[in-house]
């Protein structure tokens, strides 16, 4: 639990120091599911998710952007489980001049997750109510989706974007199920605060 709160508060920090700095702020709202990739778009019933990060200026021209990003957020997925997770990913956009953007992320974070059912542990022979402490995953991704800058002509412009994000929650059941499958659909808004 003291990983997760020191990952927890060494995100806010290095996204409080983004905003200090000026660099962008990305907010989105998801929907999270446990699908196999790419074969729905939207999956009900909704499991709802939030997530805040930054995006860092690595290399940039006229066409394309490729740039580092880091996120911290929240998945509730009703009948399975709530997570807090970070991520750290690798994007790369292909820009149009009337302002719509081409996306696409590569990246790792780390999820904790905790059940939302009550939890048993065997104990002395007879089961009894014990307390959930959560499971430790590595979750790989892959991101694509649309942009579009409200500003085309600045590069510093605000950003309206759909993304489809897969995902893999590993170790997800050892011994039984190696590998989860998921799929995050997120609504986001990029702005700079300063």
């Amino acid at each position: 639990m003291k990983r997760i709160q020191f990952a927890v508060f060494g995100s806010f920090l290095l996204i409080a120091h983004s905003i200090w700095s000026q660099q962008p702020v990305t907010l989105s709202i998801f929907n999270e599911s446990t699908a196999v990739s790419f074969h729905d778009l939207v999956n009900t019933p909704v499991h709802p998710g939030v997530q805040i990060g930054t995006e860092f200026n690595w290399k940039e021209n006229r066409h394309f952007r490729l740039y580092p990003s880091i996120s911290i957020g929240y998945m509730f997925h009703r009948k399975l489980f709530q997570g807090l997770f970070a991520n750290l990913e690798l994007g790369l956009d292909y820009k149009t001049s009337f302002g719509l953007n081409l996306k696409s992320k590569i990246g790792l974070g780390y999820l904790h997750t905790f059940s939302t059912q009550q939890e048993f542990q065997f104990e002395g022979g007879k089961y009894s109510s014990g307390r959930d402490k959560g499971n430790s995953r590595l979750m790989p991704s892959f991101t694509s989706g649309l942009g579009y800058r409200l500003s085309p002509e600045r590069s510093e412009s605000s950003e309206i974007f759909v993304l489809y994000q897969s995902w893999l929650e590993y170790p997800y059941s050892p011994g039984f199920i190696p590998l989860m499958a998921h799929t995050n659909l997120h609504l986001g808004f990029k702005f700079y605060p300063l």
